[in-house]
């Protein structure tokens, strides 16, 4: 049996938490969706506390360097917990620049999606790529036009969207494990 086969076995046996977590997820982010500025603040904030922690262990690798090293690893070490506490403190100033972050690398994901579509012309589906370029560039512009207060609400909803199409995926997983459990899907 290959590896793949005794994965999907596996997961045909546990289909129902498949199914369960993918709903889980819809529902939160479901709920994400109507308590962006929220879910943009706890995001912001949470990672702030993770950047500390990275700090402190960085710090700590730090003192366990020797020579030349020892200083760059205390100055990585100190702007990591200064990054982390200002998005801890101040979790508004932080989602506003993490936005702005997020629009110009959509745009400039987007300008590098249509000349990669433009290189690719005349190859099947290169239109696609040059419409998800110009979407990104759109998205970009549209979140800039409304910035700092797109900083407010945008990573709170990338993070709902991430976590309903996460969902969907889980749940479909779900079902084919639950047909395969059945036993009316072979591999």
């Amino acid at each position: 049996m290959s590896i793949e086969a005794e994965a999907m076995d596996e997961i045909s046996k546990k289909w129902g938490w498949f199914l369960a977590i993918g709903i889980i997820l819809v529902i939160l982010g479901m709920i994400g969706i109507g308590a962006t500025f929220a879910l943009t603040l706890t995001t912001v904030t949470f990672f702030g506390f993770l950047i500390v922690i990275a700090g402190v262990f960085q710090l700590i690798d730090a003192f366990r360097q020797k020579g030349w090293s020892l200083i760059g690893n205390i100055l990585i070490a100190l702007l990591y917990g200064a990054v982390g506490y200002t998005m801890i403190t101040n979790p508004m100033l932080a989602s506003a620049t993490l936005t702005l972050f997020i629009a110009w690398a959509l745009i400039a994901i987007g300008i590098i999606r249509i000349v990669v579509a433009f290189r690719m012309k005349g190859a099947p589906g290169w239109i696609w790529t040059l419409i998800a370029g110009i979407a990104a560039i759109v998205l970009g512009i549209m979140i800039l036009n409304n910035w700092p207060e797109s900083g407010l609400w945008v990573i709170g909803m990338f993070v709902a969207i991430e976590l309903i199409f996460n969902g969907w995926g889980l749940i479909m997983l779900g079902l084919a494990a639950k047909k395969m459990h059945k036993g009316d899907i072979r591999l």
